[in-house]
């Protein structure tokens, strides 16, 4: 009987004890279930707003896409045209205009066929009046760019960037620059002339 009431006792001293110290797990369970709780509706709302914004969610995908279309060719066309071309590098003060229409080109017709697939609904005008004013949407911003790329490149970006894995050059920091101010314009211009908001 004494050695049992001997465990008795232990087992309630270890259980008195295992209370408190169950508290501060219990708290700190609490505070942790507290903030994933937040971080959770962090989450559920940005899906909620990307839901809501999903096509400006994908016209950033499809922008993206096109631009890497755009920057790759037009990494490939300015290092390989300039040893076909002599002036392309220097066209009456116009640096690289080949090199632009070519690489624009690339990055207009990717633009147009992953807009009509994933981004905007089609049905405001015919396939081909669809076509046509992207074409000439397209044609303006490839204008824009281009003397946008011009300003870039001959009065802003004078140097390299170096990344950690890449070095970005004059040329093409230029590009990146001109491609992100027309795209704002592009979006506008898309959705409300060319296809079904």
């Amino acid at each position: 009987m004494n050695l049992l009431s001997g465990h008795f006792y232990f087992v309630q001293k270890i259980k008195f004890k295992n209370i408190f110290d169950s508290k501060k797990i219990f708290n700190n369970f609490f505070h942790c279930l507290t903030y994933s709780y937040k971080f959770a509706n962090y989450i559920i709302l940005m899906r909620e707003l990307l839901l809501r914004q999903k096509q400006i969610l994908f016209f950033i995908i499809a922008g993206g896409l096109s631009a890497i279309v755009e920057i790759g060719s037009f990494k490939i066309f300015s290092t390989q045209l300039p040893s076909m071309f002599s002036q392309e590098t220097n066209f009456h003060g116009i640096h690289y205009p080949l090199s632009n229409i070519l690489s624009t080109s690339c990055g207009i017709i990717t633009n147009y066929f992953l807009s009509i697939w994933f981004v905007f609904e089609r049905g405001k005008h015919s396939k081909k009046k669809e076509f046509a004013y992207f074409m000439i949407v397209s044609f303006i911003s490839t204008l824009l760019s281009l003397s946008f790329f011009q300003f870039f490149y001959s009065f802003i970006f004078k140097d390299n960037i170096s990344l950690i894995i890449y070095t970005l050059s004059p040329e093409m920091i230029s590009k990146i620059a001109a491609i992100l101010l027309v795209s704002v314009l592009n979006y506008s211009i898309k959705k409300k002339v060319i296809f079904n908001g």
